[in-house]
């Protein structure tokens, strides 16, 4: 069901894609078309958030012959897919790192929707490049801040300020810059199921953004959570994604080496915190399609001074550029 509407949504951003299943929905040929962009919209399957849709966007996007915009519409939060909030926080920067920025680069929620029902929607505009920088990334730097978002909808406006509490009484223990501010969303705009989450970043003084965060389950499916311990539980999970460290976050990490891989024909250097199995199946991925390989190297952390076992990931970009970028 997911992976239809996410096929639909690949024949709408292409132009001559030929895309054919057999009978049994085992098999799928598919036959690249260009990437053509343009003003969109498209419904996703509630059974994935719409991240699921939008980390391959966000792929894509640069190379497209017109600047993307698109609304989807869906879940925005949920337990599986990384929610907008994150990719929001920590995917645009990332991509203004490689040159990718502008008023036009944005990720708007006009809407919430939480599993299973869903009734969210989002925007998503991305300017086009011709080519992409080699980037130099190799010291994240200390955490001088947290931000952070605590939204409910369809539940007691008072179960945010709930999250926010139990949340700041971990963090703040570590740093008093901390600010995590409440939405809560009503009426249409607050979609069709009820739920609770949140959604945190830290941010270092070199600009380097890790986020972590948490949603109620959907409603009807397992027990209820507090919303006490949903917020300690991802303030927990901050702290356990700093102690990873590396200059970009675990979710973030294969959009990163994909971007390395496109740029100009120099050197880019990356330091990541531990890979997560996507990452090195994505990477697999980057050697049968580009036949390119990374340097890995490991970091003790002895070397580093600070958390987890970090990987240096240097690479030669292949040189791609946009052909079918429109010259004015």
């Amino acid at each position: 069901d997911f992976e239809a509407s996410f096929i639909r949504l690949i024949d709408k951003v292409t132009n001559g894609s030929r895309i054919e299943i057999n009978q049994t929905g085992t098999t799928l040929y598919y036959q690249p078309g260009l990437l053509y962009g343009g003003s969109l919209e498209h419904d996703c399957s509630p059974s994935r958030g719409i991240g699921y849709y939008l980390e391959s966007l966000l792929c894509l996007a640069p190379f497209m012959k017109h600047p993307l915009k698109i609304v989807l519409r869906g879940v925005t939060n949920d337990q599986v897919d990384p929610s907008v909030d994150v990719l929001k926080a920590t995917a645009l920067p990332l991509l203004k790192k490689f040159g990718i920025d502008g008023e036009n680069l944005e990720i708007k929620i006009n809407r919430r929707g939480m599993p299973p029902k869903g009734g969210g929607e989002i925007l998503f505009a991305c300017p086009v490049r011709k080519i992409l920088q080699p980037v130099q990334f190799t010291d994240p730097g200390k955490i001088k801040r947290i931000r952070g978002t605590a939204f409910s909808v369809r539940v007691s406006p008072q179960m945010a300020n709930r999250m926010v509490e139990s949340a700041r009484g971990i963090l703040n223990k570590f740093l008093p810059d901390i600010y995590i501010s409440t939405d809560h969303m009503k009426g249409v705009s607050s979609g069709k199921s009820p739920g609770f989450g949140m959604c945190l970043t830290a941010e270092t003084v070199n600009g380097t953004i890790l986020s972590a965060e948490l949603a109620s389950n959907p409603q009807g499916q397992g027990a209820a959570v507090l919303p006490e311990e949903l917020g300690q539980n991802c303030a927990k999970l901050l702290l356990e994604e700093i102690y990873r460290g590396g200059c970009v976050d675990s979710t973030n990490q294969s959009l990163a080496l994909l971007l390395m891989t496109l740029g100009q024909r120099d050197v880019s250097k990356v330091l990541l915190g531990p890979l997560s199995p996507y990452t090195i199946e994505f990477l697999r991925h980057l050697r049968s399609f580009f036949q390119i390989m990374f340097k890995i190297e490991t970091k003790t952390p002895e070397e580093e001074h600070v958390g987890g076992e970090k990987v240096l990931m240097t690479c030669v970009g292949i040189g791609f550029s946009n052909l079918s970028k429109t010259i004015r």
